[in-house]
């Protein structure tokens, strides 16, 4: 009995450190529409209304990730997504616009000012804040190759994370987990690793469809995801892994191998989505297009229907594939620029999937994030991460598998 008691210890223990609590379900919304004008609040009811009642569903898509608590084209009204949530019941992954920026003080007046007016309506609704969203990325090598716009250094998002924790301290907010959203490759990065310090969890971009260096095709998507939700775990510290953007584009040019069509929308949905919810916390990209710029579409809906694109149901659920081997090439991080073997996928495309620049003000149509576009570049190709990291943390878990089991016998 003492050594079957230690090792359903034991392994509640490393499941706990890897396996993810089937929190939410959701997608992302920014705050403009296809013209580029700010959403209203019956606008953001319309969409979290949708999201909640998509036929064929796997489940309740009740939650929604914000990039920035300010309304469009205001310099720090709060957004009127917030009337909208506690409206319609949904939760809010909320965002800190940090971009371009040296600070974060009208996006936390928003907030507060929401939090005032709202109390604990609305307050009650969030799951968790965001400061800032590919920042890191932005910065690196391959961001800057591939001009995907401004972004802010790991050593300012530290300062804004902690300010934004001292801004809340005395809130109803004060004990809200806060993140910080990019790609896998930067987190990755050691460089960065302030920032994983500084947060509750971390939170990451995933795009196969842009993984053009990688054999991107869609057969390989799953073993891609996987590869790249390994390498931060391998980073996390035992930290929760969500996912906040990840999908499949339906229609625009192709990356790589990578096609986009319908077909291949609903296959990634099937074989990636079906194999990740209720298994980690996800944030679907996305439930509509809103950036006509944007030749890349990946909307599961049409003008808000809750009919969608293709089928959402799960029948079968399996789980992702092995990884992708990634290379095995150390890394130099200097500042916040990464190499390795590789480069940043879609390099020296037309440039339909880049960010050209931030905005001052969030959601503006200056700022794809804002305008829900799909974002920059996410993919680099083995941006120092190595196959034996993860060989090396399952070892260390066995190792204390075997010692409890002796120590128990």
């Amino acid at each position: 009995m003492r050594f079957a008691t230690a090792l359903a210890v034991v392994a509640a223990t490393i499941g706990s450190a890897i396996a993810q609590d089937p929190l939410v379900l959701g997608f992302n919304s920014g705050a403009t529409d296809d013209t580029g004008a700010a959403k209203t609040q019956k606008d953001f009811e319309k969409e979290f209304k949708t999201a909640k009642n998509l036929e064929g569903a796997p489940g309740n898509f009740s939650a929604i990730r914000l990039y920035s608590n300010i309304q469009a084209n205001t310099a720090d009204s709060p957004i009127e997504a917030f009337p909208a949530a506690i409206a319609t019941n949904t939760k809010l992954l909320l965002g800190i616009w940090a971009s371009g920026t040296d600070n974060i003080d009208n996006e936390l007046k928003a907030l507060n000012a929401a939090v005032k007016e709202y109390g604990t309506k609305f307050t009650d609704l969030i799951i968790g804040i965001s400061v800032g969203s590919e920042d890191l990325y932005r910065v690196s090598e391959p961001g800057i190759r591939n001009k995907s716009g401004v972004g802010n250094s790991a050593e300012t998002i530290v300062k804004f994370i902690k300010t934004t924790r001292e801004r809340l301290a005395s809130t109803t907010l004060k004990n809200v987990p806060i993140t910080h959203v990019d790609t896998w490759t930067a987190w990755v990065n050691t460089s960065n690793k302030a920032v994983i310090d500084n947060i509750d969890f971390l939170a990451v971009n995933a795009f196969p469809f842009y993984e053009a260096e990688r054999d991107n095709q869609i057969s390989n998507a799953g073993s891609l995801l996987n590869s790249a939700l390994s390498a931060i775990d391998g980073v996390a510290g035992g930290k929760d892994v969500w996912i906040t953007e990840t999908g499949w584009a339906y229609s625009g040019p192709s990356f790589g191998a990578g096609s986009a069509s319908v077909e291949n929308a609903a296959t990634y949905w099937k074989d990636v989505g079906c194999a990740i919810f209720g298994k980690r916390n996800v944030f679907w990209y996305t439930l509509r297009d809103a950036n006509p710029a944007n030749k890349v579409k990946f909307a599961v809906s049409d003008n808000l229907s809750t009919k969608p694109r293709f089928d959402l149901s799960c029948k079968v659920k399996k789980d992702l594939p092995a990884p992708t081997p990634l290379s095995n090439n150390s890394t130099t991080s200097s500042g916040n620029t990464t190499t390795g073997t590789g480069s940043s996928s879609g390099s020296g495309g037309n440039g339909t999937y880049n960010t050209p620049g931030s905005s001052s003000t969030p959601g503006s149509s200056s700022n794809p994030k804002g305008n829900s576009s799909r974002p920059g570049v996410e993919q680099s190709n083995g941006a120092g991460i190595t196959s034996v990291s993860v060989v090396n943390s399952m070892a260390l878990a066995l190792s204390v598998v075997f010692a409890v089991a002796t120590w128990a016998l």
